[in-house]
């Protein structure tokens, strides 16, 4: 348990410094150091990682770096792609959303991996409607493996919506947190027709352990490269990635 605590306050940091990156970890956590069955894991990420989201945001909504005209188009939207997600989920095995989940991290590790743009294209130049696709495809996806899509809703927001690079966390934050608490409502419905229940004592005791987490990583994001902790998560995601798919392998032999 020490070392899944460890891995909250590692959720935390990721998405405080860099508004993205918590539920690549989550799962994860809950699948191999606590021994969870995929679809309890995703079910409980989108809990723990939508709590952590909500808490590490207010710091920024109190320093004015939510852009709410985003959290409006994007969010919203990304709610019901987020639950249309999660029913899609009952369609396949845990084992096929895990092998989703680890071609998620590789794209999450390209994303993190290149250079950030720090040219905007200027405030509100993204028209509604994309953002409003945008925001369904995202949530989509958040809702099938539970990820919150921060490492595609951040360079989203500052390629295509002109934000800078500390407002867009800010932003990405409620919209993780908007989704994710979407799709855990549909888990909700879907766990016990397969037996299974959301333990909500590791659930909150992530939450805890991972916002402590977020306001750590949030004061070291104004003092380290955003460069390097980039690259660095990436090469951490691939390897991630390429050991969930492993796995996934030998347990179908």
């Amino acid at each position: 348990m020490s070392l899944a605590l460890v891995g909250a306050l590692l959720i935390g940091v990721s998405l405080g410094l860099l508004g993205s990156g918590g539920s690549i970890l989550t799962v994860p956590v809950l699948v191999y150091l606590l021994g969870e069955p995929p679809k309890q894991a995703i079910a409980e990420s989108l809990l723990i990682v939508g709590g952590i989201a909500l808490l590490g945001a207010l710091p920024y909504a109190l320093r004015g770096l939510v852009d709410w005209r985003n959290v409006l188009f994007f969010g919203l939207p990304g709610m019901a792609g987020t639950y249309l997600g999660a029913w899609l989920s009952r369609f396949v095995s845990g084992e096929v959303q895990l092998l989703t989940f680890a071609l998620v991290m590789l794209l999450a590790a390209y994303f993190m991996a290149r250079p950030s743009p720090l040219r905007a294209k200027g405030e509100g130049s993204r028209k509604p409607w994309k953002i409003v696709l945008d925001g369904l495809a995202v949530g989509a996806l958040t809702g099938f493996v539970g990820v919150g899509g921060g490492f595609l809703i951040v360079p989203a927001l500052v390629l295509l919506g002109g934000l800078p690079m500390h407002l867009a966390i800010g932003t990405s934050l409620f919209i993780i947190a908007l989704k994710s608490f979407a799709g855990f409502y549909k888990y909700l419905h879907l766990l016990p027709e397969l037996g299974l229940a959301v333990n909500y004592g590791v659930a909150l005791l992530f939450v805890g352990v991972g916002t402590l987490g977020s306001f750590l990583g949030g004061r070291l994001a104004v003092r380290l490269p955003q460069e390097g902790l980039r690259r660095g998560f990436a090469l951490f995601l691939v390897a991630m990635g390429a050991f969930i798919v492993a796995q996934s392998l030998a347990q179908g032999h």
